[in-house]
């Protein structure tokens, strides 16, 4: 009998095979899990045999996380941060004291704040304008539909009264018309395109920096929402591959190429040569990103109706679908006849009907595929449309962290859309219920990339350490073991791989080991468990001790 390289023993195990859901041992042979059981798993321990003692701590397939701008946020840890805070007064320190360590540093670039900050969401220039007075300031807030700039940046990108919106996107300005210094979706690139590009080893830098932070919350693999240029934004894809190439990508990615809402089919040739270029071991790019709308808060997610205004009366605002709805269709069938997943930014409930109609078409020209198409972050759908979901393979991608009262959701959120439509908010257990497919993401650094965080809103539906007993939208809460399958085996489905995403005998070896059994522990204290161990094809990536 061949002895096994690693085992676990003295579990438990959740496995997230049905079949059998927990085991209190499992072994590793090279690459792959050999055993999965109980005592008799222990016959495979050999001379050379690494054991480990769970002792009563959880083993879990690893982490995957669905939606995420990996490189992005690990460039950002090295930027100027504003995350972790509401408070305007100390953004305004950390700014200061981040230009006081970066005297040589032509642009003070970071970001992080949350709109619940300010009043209506808004900051404006001339906060900035008092802490950094002579050179350029752009931050991004933490959902990256937004920035914040001062009056610097925005006379040398020639940001003035007299400078229109662009289609996709809005210029905030004060009663004059002059510009405030906030700029929305599309607008925000009149003022990136000015920001130092970032260089090949910064984007590098920042993935193996992203990769070490997510290893250490037991993610073993992703899908990257967004490879190309964005808004300013550079191009990730070359950290994937030099490091894919390199052998320091340790988890397994997959790549959502950018489609240029701008351009129409014309674009899918190149599409489909970045897609045979952008594949080398642990990595490779075979979805495609469509961005249809863009966020509540900012009145720019598609709506089927008018958001409301303060005094809650209609406004003659809808939100925007980027992508022309009928175009959307045909774009969908050809990339779904090439094999492309698609892979949806679908926010609004007409942006979530949007996306449903162009996969629906594409099934009408081509059959069922296994293509995977997924919608991503889904914060209002129309009960309709939820079981379209399932009729049509449709998986919904959640960002559970978003499904709780704060700040956001309470003043910048529900007002705005009144009492029908703010109860169709992130529907989990609907869609669950009506047979839909569940993966999960954080959309870091838009969020938390915790999985346990996300995994404590989805069950709980309240913010992790919440203590004021309000529970958002009950009826919508997904069970542990549904929450747990959606980070592992749910985001293996969307990412293509197969062999992961639960513990079987075959599989490949993605493990975490968590400090406790959440699944013996209060559901309010789901997010004090902490990750102690991350294997990756049997190899220790992280490790606390």
């Amino acid at each position: 009998m061949t002895k096994a390289d690693l085992v676990f023993t003295h579990g438990p195990v959740h496995t997230g095979d049905p079949a059998r859901t927990r085991a209190s041992s499992l072994a590793v042979t090279g690459e792959r899990i050999t055993a999965v059981g109980h005592d008799e798993v222990r016959e495979l321990i050999g001379p050379r045999t690494e054991v480990v003692d769970l002792s009563g701590k959880l083993l879990l397939p690893g982490f995957q996380d669905a939606h995420i701008h990996a490189v992005y946020g690990g460039m950002e840890l090295a930027e100027c941060d504003l995350s972790g805070t509401v408070g305007v007064d100390e953004y305004l320190r950390r700014i200061r004291e981040f230009a006081d360590d970066h005297p040589d540093s032509a642009w003070i670039t970071g970001g992080g704040w949350s709109m619940e900050s300010f009043e209506g969401g808004l900051p404006n220039r001339q906060l900035l304008d008092a802490v950094v007075p002579d050179r350029p300031v752009y931050l991004v807030n933490r959902d990256h539909h937004g920035a914040w700039a001062n009056t610097r940046a925005l006379e040398l990108a020639s940001v003035t009264r007299d400078t229109p919106d662009p289609t996709d996107g809005r210029i905030e300005r004060e009663a004059d018309g002059t510009p405030s210094g906030v700029l929305q979706e599309g607008a925000t690139g009149l003022v990136a395109r000015l920001v130092p590009a970032k260089t090949a080893a910064d984007r590098l830098d920042g993935l193996l920096r992203a990769q070490r932070l997510l290893h250490s919350l037991g993610i073993t693999g992703w899908q990257d929402a967004l490879l190309g240029e964005f808004n300013g934004q550079p191009d990730p894809s070359d950290a994937y591959l030099a490091a894919a190439r390199e052998g320091t990508l340790t988890a397994r990615v997959n790549g959502a190429l950018w489609w240029d809402r701008g351009r129409g089919p014309d674009q899918i040739p190149e599409l489909v040569s970045r897609r045979a270029e952008l594949n080398h071991g642990r990595f490779r790019a075979d979805s495609v990103k469509i961005m249809q709308d863009g966020i509540a808060e900012n009145f720019t997610a598609a709506m089927t109706s008018p958001y409301l205004d303060t005094c809650g009366c209609a406004t003659a605002n809808s939100g925007l679908s980027f992508v022309d709805p009928v175009a959307l269709r045909s774009y969908v069938t050809e990339l779904d006849a090439l094999d492309f997943q698609v892979h949806f930014h679908a926010l609004g409930d007409r942006a979530v009907r949007e996306a449903l109609d162009a996969i629906e078409a594409s099934r009408t020209a081509n059959g069922r595929r296994a293509t995977r198409h997924h919608l991503a972050h889904l914060q209002v759908v129309q009960p309709d449309d939820i079981p379209r979901f399932a009729q049509l393979g449709a998986i919904a991608n959640i960002q559970p962290l978003w499904a709780a009262h704060e700040p956001q959701m309470d003043e910048l959120t529900i007002p705005f859309l009144g009492p029908e439509r703010a109860a169709w908010q992130y529907p989990f257990g609907s869609l669950l219920r009506a047979g839909a497919t569940l993966a999960a993401g954080s959309d870091w650094s838009v969020s938390s990339p915790d999985p346990l965080a996300g995994i404590h809103v989805a069950v709980n539906r309240m913010e992790p350490g919440a203590t004021d007993g309000r529970v958002f939208l009950p009826e919508q809460r997904l069970d542990l073991a549904t929450a747990v399958a959606a980070y592992t085996a749910g985001s293996a489905h969307v990412n293509g791989l197969d062999d992961t995403g639960t513990l079987r005998p075959g599989h490949l070896a993605d493990l975490v080991v968590l400090d406790r059994d959440i699944f013996t522990a209060p559901a309010e204290e789901i997010h004090t468990a902490r990750v102690l161990r991350t294997y990756v094809s049997g190899v220790l990536v992280h490790s606390t001790s």
